[in-house]
């Protein structure tokens, strides 16, 4: 077995050609029947890849880094990254998240209680790159040796042993992006120091003042949806047209002759999806349709270009486009003259759109702002429609949305539906806000590129398919038809991948969803089953 090696701080300034090796024996083990998975190892990248781009943090690429063509070209982007770095920690440049920051910049006391905490690095086998205090504790080495007064007077005396150079920005713009932000660390940690929130912070100084960022995200993310209306590329004529599907479908499943609500004014809800549940889980929008207009919801959704995604990737890299796409979205449903604005299921639309823009929104665009789960519940419960539980009487757990549960505190509408309609739910070990990531978050479920899906499979989603296998163990033969309930569009892109990787359908018949298709499915009034097994 290949030992792990110990990298230090100080090693990110080193010339070594790739600081740390990933071992895959030394990965998280994981139950039956995969107690004899051949974890093979990590992808390899290709003579071309190693040449052209920085990958000499772990062999792993997810930003896509060009080397410099000379020292000179080195030397301006440590430069730039230095000065950056001075702005962020001054509120005349951070205007979202300078007060925490600090906090937790000045505040760690080097317990190292959140490592444990972290699903990646105890996922990696403990690797040290990993563990939540290292990417803080190297930009704390920087701040105190070359931005405060007499910091590289005797640094190494005073724990600064860092040289800044290309070797250490580059790192340090790969090793942003080992981390999901699920902001787990921060909740374990006994003083509140929050190593999520320094990671996304140092993406977006990477981001707003060295434009390094994923391609994902950036490129094909908040900039295609700022210039087409969608991240997805979907334009508002496409938008109609997946609509016009959505109805035919439903009738031919249903039944129903069903309409929906578009560009409604003086609606009570404008809701909001995320653009994946139109394109890839269309049966999500087809569910929230059939079970509003059930319930006599006033709703609506908009044809206006970015109305219609509530997909926001600023939340994950930069304050410039994430205020960009808020602000959109504000002036959409304001002049609509909607009452509320209803997020569908989608996490980190629902943290961006509400506590996040809540730093941004001022007088008359501080709409009211709503989670669909709430709204969920008290359908559910009110009487109105009838639910028949039998008609989910199958194996169900539930995956937490990490934005919805743990950063929002949204726990327990969504488990009082299932608890009601699902006679076999059961929960994963932990759960409600001690959860895992899915290994998806923070962009990670839509990045394809090189060989970061590798990654992210066998690493990053690795200790929550264990959850799965553990919430299931009772029942894990295929012969057994188990449902993942997955109330997030990121999440399910990340299950999609993982549940493939692993060949869990073939395996172990576990299949993912959203949690209002079960609501729909357990609904009397329909008669055929709308939940379909087959989807898979």
């Amino acid at each position: 077995m290949k030992a792990t090696k110990e990298v230090k701080i100080e090693d990110l300034s080193n010339s070594d050609p790739q600081l740390a090796e990933l071992n895959t024996e030394a990965f998280l083990k994981l139950p039956p029947p995969y107690e004899n998975w051949d974890d093979e190892e990590v992808q390899q990248l290709t003579d071309e890849q190693k040449g052209r781009l920085e990958a000499t943090l772990d062999g792993i690429i997810s930003v896509q880094l060009t080397k410099p063509d000379s020292q000179e070209e080195k030397d301006q982007k440590v430069a730039r990254f230095l000065e950056g770095l001075a702005k962020l920690l001054t509120k005349e440049n951070n205007w979202t998240f300078l007060q925490p920051l600090l906090l937790s910049m000045e505040n760690c006391v080097k317990c190292q209680t959140c490592n444990d905490a972290c699903p990646v690095y105890t996922a990696s086998g403990n690797q040290d790159i990993y563990r939540p205090t290292f990417r803080a504790e190297a930009l704390r080495k920087i701040i105190n040796k070359y931005l405060k007064p007499g910091g590289k007077i005797l640094p190494k005396f005073r724990g600064n042993d860092i040289d800044l150079n290309w070797n250490v920005v580059a790192r340090l713009a790969e090793l942003s992006y080992r981390c999901t932000l699920c902001r787990r660390c921060a909740q374990t940690c006994p003083i509140g120091v929050d190593n999520g929130l320094i990671n996304r912070e140092i993406r977006k100084l990477f981001s707003q003042e060295l434009g390094i960022n994923v391609v994902e995200l950036h490129k094909s993310g908040t900039v295609k949806q700022l210039e087409t209306g969608s991240s997805t590329g979907m334009n508002p004529q496409a938008f109609m047209d997946v609509i016009e599907f959505a109805e035919e479908d439903i009738e031919e499943k249903t039944g129903l002759q069903l309409k929906v609500p578009i560009d409604k004014k003086g609606a009570e809800y404008l809701v909001m999806h995320n653009a994946g549940e139109f394109l890839s889980w269309p049966e999500n929008l087809q569910a929230f349709t059939i079970l509003f207009e059930a319930a006599g919801i006033d709703w609506t959704l908009s044809s206006e270009m970015l109305g219609y995604d509530s997909v926001n990737y600023g939340l994950f890299y930069d304050d410039v486009q994430l205020a960009r796409i808020a602000l959109t979205h504000a002036t959409i449903a304001k002049d609509l003259g909607v009452k509320k604005i209803l997020q569908g299921e989608c996490g980190h639309a629902h943290k961006a759109f509400m506590p996040i823009s809540d730093r941004i929104f001022v007088g008359d665009m501080n709409l009211p702002r709503e989670s669909c789960f709430p709204l969920l519940e008290e359908i559910v419960f009110s009487g109105k429609i009838k639910f028949d539980p039998s008609r989910n009487d199958f194996p169900v757990t539930m995956h937490d949305p990490c934005n919805i549960v743990r950063n929002m505190g949204i726990v327990q509408p969504q488990r009082r539906i299932l608890h009601k309609l699902c006679p076999q739910f059961r929960e994963m070990t932990p759960n409600g806000v001690e959860n895992y990531c899915c290994g998806g978050g923070s962009g990670f479920a839509i990045m394809q590129s090189a060989n970061f899906p590798d990654w992210r499979n066998k690493i990053s989603g690795r200790m929550k398919f264990k959850q799965v296998l553990d919430a299931f163990q009772d029942c894990i033969e295929p012969e057994t038809q188990k449902y993942l309930c997955a109330p997030c569009s990121n999440c399910k892109g990340q299950f999609r991948d993982l549940l493939e990787h692993f060949e869990a359908w073939d395996r172990c018949s576990i299949m993912y969803g959203g949690l209002v298709e079960l609501i729909v499915n357990a609904m009397v009034d329909l008669k055929e089953p709308f939940h379909e097994w087959d989807f898979h």
